[in-house]
């Protein structure tokens, strides 16, 4: 079983205001994140992703940012991250996301129109930050090569796919009666 499929269904799992979450280092930064399990997602996102002609990464805040350096590192491929605080440079770009638990506002800065970008996320849960984020690179004008999210809660509302954007996946899970279960071991 590989190190990816294993941590997830070890996983703790909370509940807030009903949604049911779980605890995973990808997606939490704890319990503690193995080299192992990185370099595992790492590899897959690499066999996974179209990164020809791809000019940089770019991922959101917080927890994209362990997954897309590892990336970057491996490819070459500079990094750009979308972070929760505005900087008031110039061209940055304001997006509002809505998750299943939180709303709030982050700023993209230095992505420029006919850049080809790579976006990288943690969890594909509800959608709600990858439809603001490809929803704003697509106003930029930049050029979304592929999008690939490590995880993919299935089972609920989907926004990225409602808004017509195909992001891969690398495993899919749902959590039925407290566990996690494996929907797709192979993802989208």
């Amino acid at each position: 079983m590989d190190q990816l499929k294993r941590s997830l269904l070890e996983a703790p799992i909370i509940e807030k205001d009903g949604y049911h979450y779980f605890v995973h280092p990808i997606s939490d930064g704890v319990p503690k994140l193995d080299p192992g399990l990185l370099r595992e997602i790492v590899v897959r996102i690499i066999r996974k992703a179209d990164l020809e002609d791809v000019d940089r990464i770019v991922t959101p805040a917080a927890m994209g940012i362990h997954i897309s350096t590892a990336v970057s590192l491996m490819t070459d491929i500079p990094l750009t991250v979308i972070r929760k605080r505005q900087y008031g440079l110039d061209d940055e770009v304001a997006i509002f996301q809505e998750t299943g638990y939180s709303e709030s506002e982050m700023y993209i800065n230095d992505v420029r129109e006919g850049e080809r970008v790579l976006v990288l996320d943690d969890v594909l849960s509800t959608g709600g930050t990858l439809t603001a984020v490809l929803d704003a690179l697509d106003d930029i004008g930049a050029e979304v090569i592929d999008t690939v999210a490590v995880i993919k809660k299935a089972g609920g509302e989907n926004k990225v796919a409602d808004a017509g954007y195909d992001v891969k996946t690398l495993i899919n899970v749902d959590v039925v009666d407290g566990e996690v279960v494996i929907v797709d071991e192979e993802g989208d």
